[in-house]
């Protein structure tokens, strides 16, 4: 079996082809152009590069959310159109659980944390030594929340995703609890990830049409609540 797998929910733009053994392909940028410009450049050259021929996938895995709104609608259409055109289903890995899983093997509670601006990150609490497990399910919550939960869990934490940089200083002052950050190379979303858990979930039977899928946002998007709030006032 082989999946392709997309992944644009933050500002890394990434593909790959992974099987059930071993990812035949994957291309990742980590870089400040619009996923509209590099996603499907991205496809294509994969593609070439392993002379794929796209009939023969048998599955579309998709980073599902949350993240970037933008990044997350260019993502979903690319599936949802390659899923049509292509007659596969597709797989909707959550965003965090597709970036846990780059830690695979990694002993005590794995935090990926996303910047979710005003204090918040989006979040959860998965462990992956032996298995995946979701501990905690993906959610938005403030940082002083996060760590009070994990000072609460009283487990080692290693922590990865663009939300580190930015609230690391925050955590540090936080957090009684062992801890650490992920390095560079795995810090960030993969498409192997993805497609490596998104093969997983094909073969517990979790996959949808191309039809049903739908983005996990998590919350409304800034100009959905000024919107919200303008009408208040009218």
């Amino acid at each position: 079996m082989r999946i392709l797998a997309l992944d644009s929910s933050g500002l890394v733009a990434s593909v790959a082809v992974v099987g059930e053994e071993q990812t035949a392909a994957e291309y990742t940028v980590n870089y400040k152009k619009t996923h509209s410009q590099t996603l499907l450049p991205m496809l294509d050259e994969v593609a070439k590069m392993i002379e794929l021929d796209m009939d023969t996938i048998d599955a579309i895995a998709v980073a599902g959310g949350p993240g970037s709104f933008t990044g997350l609608r260019i993502g979903s259409a690319t599936a949802k159109g390659l899923g049509l055109a292509l007659h596969k289903p597709l797989i909707h890995v959550p965003t965090l659980e597709g970036l846990a899983y780059n830690l695979y093997g990694t002993a005590g509670i794995i935090c990926p944390i996303m910047d979710a601006r005003r204090n918040q990150v989006y979040t959860g609490l998965y462990r992956t030594e032996h298995t995946f497990e979701v501990v905690e399910d993906q959610m938005a919550a403030a940082v002083e929340e996060l760590a009070a939960r994990l000072n609460a869990a009283g487990e080692k934490v290693t922590f990865l995703g663009d939300g580190v940089p930015v609230y690391k200083e925050m955590l540090e002052e936080k957090l009684t609890v062992e801890h650490y950050y992920a390095p560079a190379h795995m810090n960030r979303q993969r498409a192997a990830s993805v497609g490596a858990l998104g093969m997983k979930y094909l073969l517990e039977g979790r996959s949808e049409t191309a039809a049903e899928h739908r983005p996990d946002y998590l919350r409304v998007s800034q100009a959905e609540r000024e919107r919200k709030e303008r009408l208040k006032e009218s």
